[in-house]
Protein backbone atom coordinates (compact mmCIF):
# COMPACT_ATOMS: atom_id res chain seq x y z
CA UNK A 1 0.00 0.00 0.00
CA UNK A 2 1.19 3.31 -1.12
CA UNK A 3 -0.31 6.43 0.74
CA UNK A 4 0.45 10.34 0.52
CA UNK A 5 -0.91 12.55 2.75
CA UNK A 6 -1.04 16.40 2.43
CA UNK A 7 -1.61 19.20 4.01
CA UNK A 8 -0.75 22.94 2.98
CA UNK A 9 2.40 23.56 4.67
CA UNK A 10 3.18 19.95 5.80
CA UNK A 11 4.62 21.50 8.83
CA UNK A 12 1.91 19.78 10.96
CA UNK A 13 -1.12 17.70 10.25
CA UNK A 14 0.24 16.10 7.25
CA UNK A 15 3.47 15.08 9.18
CA UNK A 16 1.66 13.43 12.30
CA UNK A 17 -0.57 11.65 10.44
CA UNK A 18 1.89 9.91 7.91
CA UNK A 19 4.30 9.51 11.46
CA UNK A 20 0.82 7.65 12.83
CA UNK A 21 0.26 5.64 9.90
CA UNK A 22 3.96 4.45 9.21
CA UNK A 23 3.66 2.94 13.32
CA UNK A 24 0.33 1.61 12.30
CA UNK A 25 1.36 -0.11 9.16
CA UNK A 26 5.21 -0.49 8.94
CA UNK A 27 4.99 -2.09 5.72
CA UNK A 28 3.18 0.56 4.04
CA UNK A 29 5.15 2.92 1.64
CA UNK A 30 3.80 6.51 3.43
CA UNK A 31 4.76 10.07 2.48
CA UNK A 32 3.53 13.19 3.27
CA UNK A 33 3.67 16.74 1.47
CA UNK A 34 2.62 20.10 1.29
CA UNK A 35 0.69 22.75 -1.23
CA UNK A 36 3.23 25.44 -0.01
CA UNK A 37 5.65 23.62 2.01
CA UNK A 38 6.87 25.52 5.18
CA UNK A 39 10.65 26.10 5.80
CA UNK A 40 10.36 23.56 8.56
CA UNK A 41 8.64 20.97 10.85
CA UNK A 42 6.48 22.67 13.87
CA UNK A 43 8.62 22.33 16.69
CA UNK A 44 5.16 22.26 18.66
CA UNK A 45 4.49 19.11 16.51
CA UNK A 46 7.70 17.82 17.08
CA UNK A 47 7.09 17.92 21.08
CA UNK A 48 3.68 16.40 20.72
CA UNK A 49 4.72 13.37 18.60
CA UNK A 50 7.70 12.53 21.08
CA UNK A 51 4.44 12.58 24.02
CA UNK A 52 3.64 9.51 22.12
CA UNK A 53 7.23 8.37 21.57
CA UNK A 54 7.55 9.18 17.80
CA UNK A 55 10.21 11.24 16.77
CA UNK A 56 9.42 13.63 14.10
CA UNK A 57 12.66 15.73 14.40
CA UNK A 58 14.51 14.84 11.38
CA UNK A 59 11.45 15.07 9.03
CA UNK A 60 11.65 18.19 6.28
CA UNK A 61 8.55 20.05 5.00
CA UNK A 62 8.15 18.58 0.79
CA UNK A 63 6.43 19.51 -1.52
CA UNK A 64 3.40 17.77 -3.80
CA UNK A 65 4.99 18.59 -6.66
CA UNK A 66 7.90 15.73 -6.06
CA UNK A 67 4.96 12.97 -5.95
CA UNK A 68 2.61 14.21 -8.61
CA UNK A 69 4.25 11.71 -11.41
CA UNK A 70 3.77 8.22 -9.12
CA UNK A 71 1.34 5.92 -8.80
CA UNK A 72 -0.44 6.07 -5.15
CA UNK A 73 -3.25 3.70 -3.46
CA UNK A 74 -4.27 6.55 -1.76
CA UNK A 75 -3.87 10.29 -1.83
CA UNK A 76 -5.25 11.82 1.76
CA UNK A 77 -5.28 15.56 2.41
CA UNK A 78 -6.22 16.30 5.67
CA UNK A 79 -6.95 20.09 5.54
CA UNK A 80 -9.80 22.25 2.84
CA UNK A 81 -6.87 24.29 1.76
CA UNK A 82 -4.81 21.31 0.26
CA UNK A 83 -8.31 19.69 -0.56
CA UNK A 84 -9.21 22.72 -2.73
CA UNK A 85 -5.70 23.27 -4.48
CA UNK A 86 -4.75 19.35 -4.76
CA UNK A 87 -2.91 18.49 -7.78
CA UNK A 88 -3.78 16.40 -10.73
CA UNK A 89 -1.79 13.62 -10.54
CA UNK A 90 -0.28 12.50 -13.74
CA UNK A 91 0.43 8.77 -12.07
CA UNK A 92 -2.02 6.38 -11.21
CA UNK A 93 -4.40 7.01 -7.94
CA UNK A 94 -6.62 4.22 -6.73
CA UNK A 95 -8.43 6.42 -4.13
CA UNK A 96 -8.40 10.01 -3.07
CA UNK A 97 -9.65 10.84 0.70
CA UNK A 98 -10.67 14.07 2.53
CA UNK A 99 -10.20 13.87 6.67
CA UNK A 100 -10.17 17.53 7.58
CA UNK A 101 -8.45 18.50 11.11
CA UNK A 102 -8.04 21.82 12.14
CA UNK A 103 -4.56 23.27 12.09
CA UNK A 104 -2.38 22.68 15.56
CA UNK A 105 -0.12 25.26 14.74
CA UNK A 106 -3.18 27.91 14.96
CA UNK A 107 -4.36 26.16 18.18
CA UNK A 108 -3.75 28.52 21.31
CA UNK A 109 -2.69 28.10 25.54
CA UNK A 110 0.29 26.08 26.52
Amino acid sequence: MKVLIICTGNSCRSQMAAAYLEQLCPLWTVRSAGTRPAPEVNPLAVRVMAEDGIDISGRIPMSVSRYIPEPWDTVITVCGGARETCPVFTGRVSGRLHIGFDDPAAAEGS
